[in-house]
């Protein structure tokens, strides 16, 4: 099955059982339910169905070893935690992104030189900007 060029964002519920897999995988979807926090509650078609679901996003494969299917992760954890990360910034400026920037900056406790990586990064959109 061929990667998506960006992976599909996933939901809450995808994501614990994206990382079970990313820290132990590959497994069978009854090691999978064993290995998730008993918080959730979750029943094991639940999880069965969360794993088809992942399936259906390109974030899980699977192989077939006799009569069980292992999951393995498709995509790594930093690939989908930077689509994460972007989806979720796309959200919160996509109507008034300096307003929402400048509340980051007003919250974040930066050192001088993070000040400055963020100077640079600033003049270089401006620059890109402009040619």
């Amino acid at each position: 099955m061929a990667a998506r060029e960006e992976p599909t964002p996933l939901s809450p519920a995808e994501w614990e059982v994206m990382k079970v897999l990313w820290d132990h995988g590959p497994l069978a979807a009854r090691d999978v339910y064993a290995r998730l926090p008993d918080q959730h509650g979750w029943a094991y078609k639940t999880v069965k169905t969360l794993l088809s679901r992942l399936v259906a996003k390109d974030a899980l494969a699977y192989d077939q070893v006799g009569n069980s299917y292992l999951y393995r992760a498709a995509v790594d954890r930093q690939r989908m935690t930077r689509q994460e990360v972007r989806s979720i910034f796309q959200r919160l400026i996509s109507e008034a992104s300096a307003p929402v920037l400048a509340q980051f900056i007003e919250e974040a406790e930066l050192s001088d030189e993070e000040i400055r990586a963020l100077k640079r990064q600033l003049d270089q959109k401006r620059n890109d900007r402009s040619r």
